[in-house]
């Protein structure tokens, strides 16, 4: 690991170094030491981040009264030391080494899997001759698996892949078998690489220095034209990313050294790039044909010149225009509606919510948030007159206890699962809530698998254990709360002994978690949509922060509440005001002074009423009151619940454009398709799950007659009369500052060098916050409020005819609705099939075996898909993701609304499930 250089708490040490006086770092090695003054030793097993081994012995150094060489990668020094990198037997035994394995390598010649392997790299700068050694005999290679070539005859067993796997990443795939000669680098069992556990992290392949693991196809021996340093296109995570490109494509990826990551990454952003490559991408403006009307059923990329003619831009642009004209001038300006991306630019969001308040003229707008954390936002807004998070994931590492509820990090955030993994190494205890038993169970000291839906029930006990036990922090309340009496009023109803048997969690175990949070120093939650996605969701949310509120968790590192972001920018589209009811920075669109505020920065008239979320604008379709759409980025026809309603909407639309990279579900219903730029084709900003906005940069240009998102809507916008001329996203940002008191101190050029800042950053040259409500909250009274919560059932509770409880949620390999990585050749090939988890128990009952074809029916639809076998399910619930559109999970989702957040209750609904079925065919 990197020394610490706060030379504060790090006393220097003083030593010689070939001759020179140097100081290192009390926690640094001879070899950190060495590179921070510029000084070479050849080494292998040691890489930074990862823990030094000192078992390659290819950077031993001489130290002055010692019999033997030390491995300066693991050695410390010591006040008076003279140590020599380079005398005479130093540098035979380093070359001895290196020869050694060199006489390893396939022919004894250069690695033939990469242009960079570390070991022919230092065998030339030390002029190692040819080996003298025979071979060892060479395995073969293991082309098993579509993302991970395996080529164990370049491995040197210098362990970097073990312990990033087991120690970063904490997976435990990769393994050392045997002894001696017969010593080997195993995955599981010696299991192929494809039949492994692996869930192709890729963090072997970058920590490896010899190419014996490598990226697919043979991309290592292709030189790049470019390297781009920039970010994560997938989870709200954000991590850090540098591109290679040659030829206008990107070839491979690493993780660079950022606040979020560390060098990691997850199977999407390592191998999920290459979507963008994809021939099935949109090219050029599409136009629906005269006389083709539009019918509920998914339009087939095969059956795209059937329906839809090639048009210039300017045609395009005109008729999109134009129909979205027509309707505001002669039905209304409410007749129109806009639903915005999470996945695109801040400015892009900022650019688009501009355009439907100004150019359609309401506030009929939306974007992915209200289907997965509308109801956390708001009840943090009601509660703390906030929607942020108020510290980053990586504060885990300062807590005592994290809870996390809701949520699988380890498929939907799992850089950031990681770091919560890592955080139990040295004794932060982790308490998971969940009904399924996730793989970060396996790091919980408590698991609680609560019944579906009985969230409210179980949280409001674990506040009585505090009241009722006196562990409450008084001084924290009086200071920062307000209406706790009704609280302590609501709570007496909800004793352990009366909830145990609502949530199935006994009633001792309530008590020791409760004590667990109330006590530590510090007790972090984490939440994810299984807490969100319910018609009670902003209830589930309320309890959260109630408990944070109560005991003063909340305002200091390693404590706090953290809604953890699906969507790599759903957190900056709603800070921008991609949101019905409120403008930037969650200012509330009813408010006068606000309306005021805006009508001057835009100059414009507004509209004083909150507009249409994402679920009312599908009814108000039906109903005749919304007749035009402009769709960006966003992919309704398969991630709204109760998808033939849903499709019946969108046929039933007079007018409907959606600017887009793919023919998704939802552009088969339009009337004039506008082909976009990939995250990848884009400079902009993008606003991670942590607050920090980071800059997103162009690393290949968008193919055909596709155009920058930005150029798009700032021609929509002057065709509707609106008179933009922004030169770039540069342009936009800067708007953005003076629209956004949280952001107005972040200069373009700032994030440019720095990559990533936090805010809230008010004032140019400030260093922002990462964690926030230090001292208070930004409510009127300046303090935290307490909402009390009553427990109440699902929409649709499981009955004879429908017994089981549906869940729906995403899959390590697939993103959101697959737009993206269905694309994907590589995460297709990994997961190319619609699976439904089921435990082996109810796989039984409906007599079927893992990998037979079931079908799901719910009171909207019917779907089938392939069981898979899921021990970690609980008996009579079924989980899927609902990125396959041969299977859509959301054509039989429920609808019903949260009242507070409307968000649809996508985590619970009942269905039965029978043996036997056909899948239907896959859509593009």
């Amino acid at each position: 690991m990197a020394a610490n250089p706060d030379t504060l708490n790090n006393p220097m040490i003083n030593f010689t170094l070939d001759g020179e006086e140097v100081s290192a770092f009390a926690d640094e090695t001879i070899l950190q030491t060495a590179k921070r003054h510029n000084k070479e030793i050849p080494h292998l097993c040691y890489k930074e981040s990862l823990r030094a081994d000192g078992n390659c012995r290819a950077c031993v150094v001489e130290v002055e009264g010692e019999r033997t060489l030390a491995p300066s990668c693991c050695r410390m020094p010591t006040d008076g030391m003279n140590v020599q990198t380079s005398s005479e037997r130093a540098v035979k035994s380093q070359k001895m080494v290196l020869e050694l394995l060199k006489s390893d390598m396939p022919k004894q010649g250069e690695s033939p899997y990469t242009l960079e392997s570390e070991l022919d790299l230092w065998v030339k700068k030390l002029q190692v001759g040819e080996p003298r050694f025979e071979s060892r005999a060479q395995p073969a290679a293991d082309l098993s698996h579509p993302a991970i070539a395996v080529n164990m005859d370049a491995c040197i067993q210098c362990t970097r892949c073990l312990r990033a796997c087991r120690e970063e990443q904490m997976n435990d795939v990769i393994g050392f078998a045997n002894r001696g000669a017969h010593a080997e680098i195993v995955f599981d069992i010696a299991d192929p690489m494809a039949a492994s556990s692996c869930v192709a992290c890729g963090e072997c392949v970058q920590a490896c220095p010899t190419g014996a693991l490598m990226p697919a196809n043979n991309v290592g021996l292709e030189i790049a034209d470019k390297t781009v340093n920039s970010t994560c296109p997938y989870c709200g995570v954000g991590c850090l990313i540098k591109y290679h490109v040659k030829d206008d494509k990107i070839l491979y990826t690493e993780g660079r050294d950022g606040d979020t990551n560390k060098f990691r990454l997850c199977v999407k952003g390592r191998y999920g790039f290459n979507y963008i490559h994809n021939p099935l991408r949109l090219t050029k403006p599409l136009i629906r044909r005269d006389g083709v009307a539009k019918t509920t059923e998914l339009l087939d990329p095969n059956d795209l010149d059937t329906v839809f003619r090639e048009a210039s831009w300017d045609e395009a642009l005109d008729i999109a225009a134009g129909g979205l004209k027509k309707i505001r001038d002669e039905k209304g300006k409410k007749a129109l509606a806009g639903l915005g991306s999470a996945k695109g630019s801040n400015e892009e969001a900022y650019l688009f919510q501009k355009l439907i308040r100004t150019g359609f003229g309401s506030n009929n707008v939306d974007h992915c948030t209200r289907l997965c954390h509308a109801s956390s936002v708001v009840a943090l807004l009601e509660c703390l007159g906030s929607g942020a998070v108020s510290n980053p994931v990586e504060d885990v590492k300062l807590a005592e206890v994290v809870i996390i509820i809701g949520s699988n990090p380890t498929v939907n955030h799992p850089v950031g699962a990681t770091f919560m993994k890592n955080a139990t190494t040295t004794g932060t205890k982790i308490i998971l809530i969940d009904p399924n038993r996730t793989a970060i169970a396996k790091y919980a000291t408590h698991h609680l698998a609560f019944r579906p839906d009985t969230d409210v029930a179980l949280l409001n006990g674990i506040m009585h254990v505090i009241l009722d036990e006196g562990l409450q922090n008084d001084d924290y309340i009086k200071k920062h709360t307000e209406d706790f009496e009704f609280m302590q009023q609501h709570l007496k109803d909800y004793s352990p002994e009366k909830v145990a048997p609502i949530c199935g969690i006994d009633a001792d175990t309530l008590r020791e978690v409760a004590r667990l949070y109330a006590t530590s120093k510090g007790s972090m939650i984490l939440w994810g949509m299984g807490v969100s996605q319910h018609i009670h969701g902003t209830d589930n949310s309320r309890c959260l922060i109630a408990l944070a509120l109560m005991t003063g968790q909340i305002g200091r590192p390693g404590t706090g509440l953290h809604p953890l972001r699906g969507q790599n920018n759903v957190q900056g589209a709603s800070d921008v005001g991609l949101i019905p009811m409120v403008y930037p920075d969650y200012a509330p669109v009813e408010d006068p002074a606000n309306q005021a505020k805006f009508e001057k920065l835009w100059d414009i008239k507004l509209d004083p009423k909150r507009g249409l979320t994402t679920v009312e604008m599908i009814h108000a379709i039906l109903d005749n009151e919304v007749y035009g759409m402009f769709v960006e980025g966003e992919n309704p026809a398969m991630s709204d619940p109760n998808q033939n309603h849903v499709r019946e909407a969108f046929a039933h639309l007079e007018h409907l454009v959606v600017q887009d990279i793919f023919l998704t579900e939802t552009a088969g219903f339009a009337d004039v398709i506008l082909p976009a730029s990939a995250f990848y084709e884009k400079d902009g900003t993008f606003s991670n799950t942590d607050r920090r906005v980071q800059m997103g940069r162009l690393a290949v240009n968008p193919p055909g007659e596709a155009k920058q998102d930005l150029w798009i809507l700032q021609e929509i916008a002057n065709r509707l009369g609106c008179d933009w001329d922004y030169k770039g996203p540069e342009d936009v940002f800067n708007e953005m500052r003076l629209a956004m008191p949280s952001i107005a101190g972040m200069t373009w050029d700032r994030i440019e060098a720095e990559d990533s800042l936090t805010y809230p950053l008010e004032n140019i040259g400030d260093p922002g916050e990462p964690v926030i409500f230090t001292d208070g909250f930004p409510t009127e009274s300046g303090k935290g409020r307490f909402v009390p919560a009553s427990y109440i059932h699902a929409d649709e509770m499981p009955d004879e005819e429908y017994p089981l409880i549906f869940i729906t949620g995403r899959q390590l390999e697939h993103w959101h609705t697959g737009s993206m990585t269905r694309h994907s050749p590589t995460l297709d090939a990994i997961e190319p099939d619609p699976v439904v988890m089921v435990n082996p128990v109810d796989l039984d009952k409906l007599g079927v075996q893992p990998g037979d074809i079931i079908t799901i029916e719910s009171r909207r639809g019917k779907i089938s898909a392939y069981a898979r076998a899921d021990i970690g399910i609980q008996q009579g619930t079924l989980f899927m993701a609902f990125c396959y559109n041969e299977a859509s999970a959301n054509l039989i989702t429920n609808e019903a609304l949260d009242p507070s957040a409307k968000i649809p209750e996508f985590k619970f609904c009942a269905v039965k499930a029978n043996a036997g079925g056909e899948i239907a065919v896959r859509i593009n």
